[in-house]
């Protein structure tokens, strides 16, 4: 196999190909996420209810789940580059058909497609932008990969339904395909090629399941997504109780910055400082939701209660891929779907939870259910920390460490995990 010297030798990070990550795991929330806040004109359009409207993000979801681990495990023998392409590709086509589709049985089996194609994405982005670059940046490339998420919940989606309410819901799919197709060029220029994985070397997924803290890992995942789903899915209903109800826009803007600005600060943290990274995300998150238990009444105590949630919300992904990462080493995008799986889950989980506590209690009951969650996860981070959240050692902390090529050996990762797990 042979290596290629990488960009970021004399000019830092290589931004052209993590930027093209991002933009792309940018079209892909958006492509989850959109049609809730086009419901009404979605079931117009195509005749059906809106419930059974509400569907086309249920399926985007489970697809997601169940394809995420046997399609990882079954790529593993091809090229990555091409792969990844393909996943852009899936949701570029389920946007269009999205778009042109008179029919609703012909764009809920696009959004199924769709919903393929992000579960494996998922699943190989942060291996891709951890390849990329040198070992101490790996964190670093980690968040900028990954800053697509938080841009598409904060800017993108209520910019999406502005768009499709002011000119017609099918004009923003149209739009979606289009910067999908965009960026998929754009990525096959500027990504490295990454060769497939050895056979040799192909870890089973069981025995990455039973590598030490991938179980308690892949819990503690879905744990923190059913406590923030639990509450987030009925946010609007809760602000009610503060008078904020005709201000749910301005609160989910705060929340969506928010989450800008903490996983900014967890890419500048990372690399260096996981574990510390973790155990702060997860008592934010419980503070904040002790916050909206006790004085959820407040306006000012619920937008900041919200402002916290959010900083955390935009450092959680980053901190449990780079985790699972370190300790998947060389097995780190079987890891990754394990993840991607876990936390398809627990959005599943989360709104049935947090649906019947709000039918027999109302909101009330939503803040302290999170907040026992949460305070769960944090004692389990806690002392589980030195396996679920590795630390680099200091050969890699050291100044000086040489760049990762563009196309690394297998042999290469392998032995990176050891030296990092």
């Amino acid at each position: 196999m042979t290596h290629t010297s990488t960009n970021e030798d004399t000019h830092g990070l290589p931004w052209a190909g993590l930027l093209a990550l991002a933009v792309a795991g940018f079209v892909t929330v958006l492509t989850e996420t959109v049609p809730a806040g086009l419901l009404p004109q979605i079931s117009k359009g195509l005749d059906v209810s809106q419930a059974t409207a509400g569907q086309l993000v249920t399926v985007y979801a489970a697809g997601s789940m169940l394809a995420a681990i046997p399609l990882t495990a079954l790529t593993r023998r091809w090229p990555r580059r091409p792969v990844l392409l393909t996943t852009a590709l899936f949701v570029v086509a389920a946007n269009a058909a999205t778009a042109a589709s008179p029919w609703f049985a012909l764009t809920f089996t696009g959004r199924l497609i769709a919903g393929l194609g992000a579960g494996l994405q998922w699943a190989m982005i942060a291996g891709y932008a951890m390849r990329m670059v040198p070992e101490a940046s790996k964190g670093r490339a980690l968040a900028i990969s990954m800053g697509g998420v938080p841009v598409a919940l904060a800017v993108g989606v209520p910019l999406g339904t502005a768009l499709g309410t002011g000119i017609g819901w099918r004009s923003t799919f149209a739009a979606m395909a289009a910067l999908g197709l965009v960026v998929t060029v754009w990525a096959r220029a500027a990504l490295p090629p990454i060769a497939a994985e050895a056979a040799h070397e192909r870890v089973p997924v069981k025995r990455v399941f039973m590598q030490p803290g991938i179980a308690i890992l892949m819990l503690i995942a879905f744990a923190f997504e059913v406590g923030h789903m639990n509450m987030y899915t009925y946010i609007a209903s809760f602000l009610s109780s503060s008078g904020l109800q005709d201000r749910v826009d301005v609160v989910l803007l705060v929340f969506g910055i928010a989450s800008i600005s903490g996983l900014w600060l967890t890419g500048a943290l990372i690399d260096r400082h996981l574990r510390t990274v973790v155990l702060t995300a997860f008592a934010a998150f419980t503070g904040a939701m002790a916050l909206l238990a006790t004085l959820g009444s407040s306006p000012v105590a619920s937008v900041t209660a919200t402002a916290v949630w959010g900083m955390a919300l935009g450092a959680a992904p980053t901190m449990l891929q780079a985790a699972s990462a370190r300790a998947a080493g060389s097995a780190m995008e079987i890891a990754q779907s394990m993840l991607v799986t876990m936390l398809n889950a627990g959005m599943a989980a989360g709104p049935l939870l947090g649906g019947a506590l709000y039918a027999e209690e109302g909101t009330s009951p939503l803040p302290w259910t999170s907040l026992g969650l949460f305070a769960a996860v944090l004692a389990l981070a806690a002392v589980a920390g030195r396996t679920a959240f590795p630390a680099l050692t200091a050969a890699h902390d050291a100044p000086g460490n040489s760049p990762a090529p563009q196309e690394e050996s297998d042999d290469t990762l392998a032995a990176t995990s050891r030296t990092t797990g």
